[in-house]
C-alpha cells in the first residue's frame, strides 16, 4: 500500500510539472484566446435596466448615456481571476468593434476606486470603468455570479446574457451580428 500510495504521489507530482497550464491563468494579458472554451450567452428579450454610478473621475454616468450604441456590460472584480483573464480579450475586441457604435462598460463590484485606478492602468482599458460599491449593477441585472456580461442593443433591449469569461470567438459569434444589424 505504501508502494502505491508513493507512486500515485510521484505520478500527480510529474503530471503537475509536465501538463501544460492555460495561458490565460498563467498569463493573464494574454486574454482568452479563440479557441478557449467559452460560455454561450443566454438569448434574452428585457428592457435594460435604470443604472446610474459614478466613474473614476466621480462624474455621473448612466446606461442611459449610450443610447443608440450596442453596449456591453460586464460585471467584474479586481480580485476574480476569470474577469482578469478575459479583460484582455474584451479590450481587443473593443478597440476592433468601437468605430461601429459599439461600447464596453466594464462595471467593478465593489473593491475602492484606488485599486480599479490601478487595474484600469496596469490592464491598459479603453473603455468605461465605473466602480460599483454598492453593487447595483449586480442587483439591477439579478447576476451575481462573475464576470457576467449582457448585451444591450440600440434600442435599449437586453438580448444576450453571459455568466463567465467570453472567448474572441464567441463575441464575433453573438455580439458581432448586432453590431450589424
Amino acid at each position: 500500500m505504501v508502494l502505491i500510495g508513493a507512486g500515485l504521489l510521484i505520478l500527480g507530482s510529474l503530471a503537475l510539472i509536465l501538463l501544460p497550464k492555460p495561458d490565460a491563468v498563467t498569463n493573464p494579458s494574454s486574454g482568452l484566446s479563440g479557441s478557449q472554451p467559452s460560455n454561450i450567452p443566454a438569448q434574452v428579450d428585457y428592457a435594460a435596466p435604470e443604472l446610474t454610478l459614478k466613474d473614476l473621475s466621480g462624474a455621473t454616468v448612466s446606461l442611459a448615456d449610450y443610447q443608440d450604441k450596442v453596449v456591453l456590460v460586464n460585471n467584474w472584480a479586481t480580485w476574480c481571476p476569470p474577469c482578469k483573464a478575459e479583460m484582455p480579450t474584451l479590450l481587443a475586441y473593443y478597440e476592433a468593434h468601437k468605430s461601429q457604435n459599439f461600447m464596453i462598460i466594464a462595471i467593478e463590484a465593489g473593491e475602492p476606486d484606488a485599486d480599479v485606478a490601478a487595474f484600469v492602468k496596469d490592464y491598459g482599458l479603453t473603455f468605461p470603468v465605473w466602480p460599483d460599491p454598492g453593487q447595483k449593477s449586480i442587483q439591477a441585472f439579478r447576476n451575481s455570479g462573475l464576470p457576467n456580461s449582457f448585451v444591450i442593443d440600440k434600442t435599449g433591449t437586453v438580448r444576450l446574457a453571459w455568466t463567465g469569461a467570453i472567448s474572441q470567438d464567441n463575441l464575433e459569434k453573438y455580439v458581432t451580428p448586432i453590431l450589424e444589424q
